[in-house]
């Protein structure tokens, strides 16, 4: 595979439900969500202690009675035009695939889900707000992200693959009931998991100064959701 570099946490019990797993941070996005934490990935800048991706797979191959699993994450993993060959490379070790996605590549996973070697076996798909709301985020129009959203979403949905959905509570309710009620059209019966923001080195400084998110902010979008019959919970 090509020199490429990315961050690598080489053990997780938390990325990959019930899973031992590595995790594989890819830099790059095509939102730039203020409250994001990985700013140097975001920005596809130098990445300090980022390790090629051919080192990544050694240690996956000598690890492989270790690990079950592997999480690509980021930044967001499907802008990396190699991902189809990557992920055949990880399951030819032996070990499943979970990918975290922001949806807004939905030709990428299209062709992922084209074939059992490149399809990962598990996906986590972040709605951020209202699909309308995305080109807050420095992404497309209103209109295309709603349209690359809602693409991405069936596909995932039409898959066959076990997935999860997650969305951030906020202290200040920059995510409020109109953004669950907009978004619930796009999940399923799969769970849908409310995380509490937490506040540090993010993208847009000024979010650092909010506090934590509490446990009644994200009660409030859970209940909202599970009101639409979603299977709405609390996540970690």
């Amino acid at each position: 595979m090509e020199e490429k570099k990315i961050w690598f946490r080489k053990t997780s019990l938390i990325d990959y439900p019930g899973k031992v797993a590595g995790t594989m941070f890819f830099p790059g996005c095509n939102l730039r969500c203020p409250w994001c934490h990985n700013r140097d990935l975001v920005l596809g800048e130098f990445l300090p202690n980022s390790t090629p991706l051919d080192e990544v797979l050694t240690h996956l191959e000598k690890r492989r009675n270790v690990l079950s699993g592997v999480v690509l994450t980021g930044g967001e993993p499907t802008l990396y035009k190699n991902l189809p060959n990557l992920i055949r490379r990880i399951k030819e070790i032996g070990l499943s695939v979970k990918l975290d996605t922001n949806g807004l590549e939905p030709d990428a996973l299209e062709e992922l889900f084209g074939s059992p070697e490149t399809s990962p076996d598990y996906i986590a798909l972040d709605l951020k707000a209202a699909p309308r709301r995305y080109a807050l985020f420095g992404s497309a129009s209103p209109e295309t992200c709603t349209r690359k959203l809602s693409a991405a979403a069936v596909l995932i949905r039409a898959s066959g693959i076990p997935h999860e959905f997650r969305t951030l509570a906020f202290p200040n309710g920059f995510i409020g009931g109109d953004d669950i009620e907009a978004l619930a059209p796009l999940t399923d019966d799969a769970l849908w998991y409310f995380r509490p923001f937490i506040p540090g080195t993010c993208l847009d400084p000024a979010w650092d100064d909010l506090s934590p998110a509490g446990n009644a902010a994200v009660q409030v979008l859970a209940q909202k959701a599970r009101a639409l019959g979603k299977p709405a919970r609390p996540g970690a």
